[in-house]
């Protein structure tokens, strides 16, 4: 053997060796350990509300305990996002997030900061909930209507303070919308998610949250919060009195808080599959669905075809909204 085959040898053999682990990955069973199902939030908010029903089920479809690790680092979910992000792509490593997941890195891009992520970083798994998103107050607080409300702030530009899950959050875009087409001025503060902000209004530190259903129905039930008014296109079964802001006269306020699965985008197709087999079965689970009923948010299931076309439209329509209301803090 001379020296030029002598070396094509080697560097086959080296190739080989590469492509077996490769190989033999692929042919590994999934699950074969636990699996860690990030939420970008503190407890509290949508996104936990649809990951512990969910984790549950999977243990129980998948044989493997699925453990909620929340990542409350602020930044409206951005942290708990990247760091989903870059994991591994094996499977063990889930992402449980909001419709903010698309907005982040624009805002990123909107104030020249280094963007942590990109959405094409993520595969779709499965839509869990889909809920219009409410404006609360507390139930002490003097507004009844939502004319109270917006006659009040245009009395006093920027002094209403209200709550969000962090600078341009599913709660602190909504918020803006609103603000922008009332044609208003609102006081934001920030925390890291919506469980720290729905706990800020029932204590008075602020004033005002916008919210999902499920987040708030208990409170508005027990008589310790109010709701003013719906940002979706229709009322809800949940709040059948709750006028939209539609009907109150605001036609371009219009805004959902939904929750989905998410896995990187590497994800091996054996294993995806694997994933949405088994969230369609655990979306039908009696320990899913009566959780979420009773919180006043159904299960709004969406398989990964389509819960991939509705990610690509609905962040589209949010990208465009965080333009028009530009550099806000």
């Amino acid at each position: 053997m001379n020296r030029r085959e002598l070396f094509k040898a080697a560097a086959a053999l080296s190739l080989t060796q590469t492509a077996l682990p490769k190989a033999a990955f692929a042919d590994t069973p999934w699950p074969e350990r636990n699996i860690t199902m990030i939420v970008p939030f503190p407890a509290g908010g949508q996104a936990d509300l649809a990951a512990r029903p969910v984790a549950h089920a999977l243990e129980g479809i998948l044989g493997k305990s699925v453990i909620v690790d929340n990542r409350a680092g602020g930044a409206g979910g951005s942290i708990g996002n990247a760091a989903a992000a870059r994991a591994e792509p094996d499977g063990y490593t889930l992402l449980m997030t909001l419709s903010s997941l698309a907005v982040l890195p624009e805002a990123d891009r909107l104030f020249d900061r280094p963007v942590s992520y990109e959405v094409s970083q993520f595969a779709p798994v499965a839509r869990v909930l889909a809920d219009p998103t409410l404006l609360a107050v507390p139930a002490s607080a003097p507004w009844k209507t939502l004319q109270d409300f917006v006659d009040d702030a245009k009395q006093r530009p920027g002094q209403i303070p209200y709550g969000s899950s962090g600078p341009y959050g599913t709660l602190h875009v909504a918020m803006e919308m609103f603000a922008a087409n009332a044609g208003i001025k609102l006081l934001h503060i920030p925390f890291r998610g919506a469980g720290p902000a729905l706990n800020a209004l029932l204590s008075g530190t602020v004033q005002a949250l916008a919210s999902a259903p499920g987040t708030l129905k208990q409170q508005v039930d027990d008589g310790k919060m109010r709701v003013l008014a719906n940002w979706g296109a229709q009322r809800i079964a949940s709040f059948p009195d709750l006028p939209t802001f539609r009907e109150l006269g605001y036609q371009d306020v219009e805004f959902y808080i939904w929750a989905g699965l998410f896995a990187p985008s590497a994800l091996p197709a054996r294993i995806m599959t694997r994933l949405r087999e088994a969230m369609a079965l655990a979306v039908k689970s009696p320990d899913v669905t009566k959780p979420l009923e009773t919180a006043g948010s159904p299960v709004a299931y969406m398989d990964a075809p389509e819960f991939s076309k509705f990610v690509a439209e609905d962040g589209a329509r949010l990208i465009a909204a965080v333009k028009k209301i530009g550099r806000v803090e």
